[in-house]
């Protein structure tokens, strides 16, 4: 995720939208693994890329307040709108990072990180916040 051309304070719309990119991949590359009925994440081409797909979320959820504060109106509502961002940011992190650091990545536990109240809150944040930032 690296900066482009148009940019508003340190992070450049490019790299936001690169973000929100990540994020939608991730939960529906969870998903296909999640059909997949896998025991382990050793056993086929899908399973050697969720740690890929978990890792690339993960780094997205990085600062993803900040980057849509740089894009957002100041006010007090935008404000309490990335607080919330970033409370459900935190926690779907807390949780992709637990189930990264896992031996073992089942389709079964990938189903129930994407069927997280986290997760999904979060999604829904962020496309709530790009159609505002036109992303």
């Amino acid at each position: 995720m690296s900066g482009g051309a148009e940019t508003c304070g340190h992070v450049s719309r490019e790299d936001l939208k690169a973000r929100i990119d990540v994020i939608e991949e991730g939960y529906e590359f969870f998903l296909a693994y999640a059909a997949q009925g896998l025991t382990d994440d050793a056993s086929s081409k899908i399973g050697t890329q969720v740690r890929e797909y978990l890792g690339r979320y993960e780094a997205a959820l990085d600062g993803l307040d900040e980057a849509f504060r740089a894009h957002l109106p100041a006010g007090e509502a935008t404000e309490a709108a990335l607080e919330v961002l970033k409370r459900d940011a935190e926690a779907s992190r807390a949780f992709v990072g637990l189930v990264a650091g896992q031996a073992v990545v089942s389709s079964q536990l990938i189903d129930n990180l994407n069927a997280s109240i986290h997760l999904r809150a979060l999604l829904t944040d962020v496309f709530v916040l790009g159609e505002l930032v036109g992303v």
